[in-house]
């Protein structure tokens, strides 16, 4: 499905009733940051975990020791929850901004969302390696929350080998 068509479809799900809740997933530099600050320009409320991380503990190797990263990380994924929770009460719409690689984590949240009233929908972001390598050099180049974790060749190609991709689960592809 092209960005544009799963976005209309986005906003035609939005409702003051049941509040959405759009869960990114895809690899490091598909895009899925791009696409959620394009929803929270048209009233999303966006959760980074790159963020959430970054604003507690400032960047990996650099403001905290390289060994500390898992335990930030799962502390940082702890607060998102609560914060998702918290929105999905207020009747807000959201979107996670997360790679959400393990299906397992995808029926976690899918779950979480429903408990506290919510409706979710799976963005997959589809991008080919070469291009994830293109995108990472660039991005490696910034100084912000999502280039605080650098992710060389090697990572990545360890991502793509644990990465579980979403398989009738609901999922909208967009492929890039």
């Amino acid at each position: 499905m092209f960005e544009k068509s799963a976005l209309d479809y986005l906003y035609r799900e939005k409702d003051n009733v049941t509040p959405l809740v759009v869960i990114m997933c895809g690899l490091a530099g598909s895009g899925k940051t791009t696409l959620s600050q394009k929803l929270e320009k048209s009233g999303f409320v966006r959760l980074s975990i790159d963020e959430e991380v970054w604003s507690a503990n400032g960047r990996y190797g650099i403001d905290y020791p390289i060994e500390k990263y898992r335990e930030y990380l799962n502390q940082a994924h702890l607060r998102l929850r609560n914060k998702l929770v918290r929105l999905i009460h207020n009747k807000e719409q959201v979107v996670v901004d997360s790679s959400f690689w393990r299906k397992a984590e995808r029926v976690e949240y899918k779950q979480l969302i429903e408990a506290a009233g919510g409706k979710w929908c799976i963005i997959y972001l589809k991008v080919s390696h070469a291009d994830l390598l293109n995108r990472l050099k660039v991005r490696s180049n910034r100084f912000d929350a999502n280039a605080a974790f650098p992710i060389t060749e090697d990572i990545l190609t360890g991502f793509l080998n644990r990465f579980e991709v979403p398989n009738g689960e609901g999922e909208i592809v967009i492929e890039y």
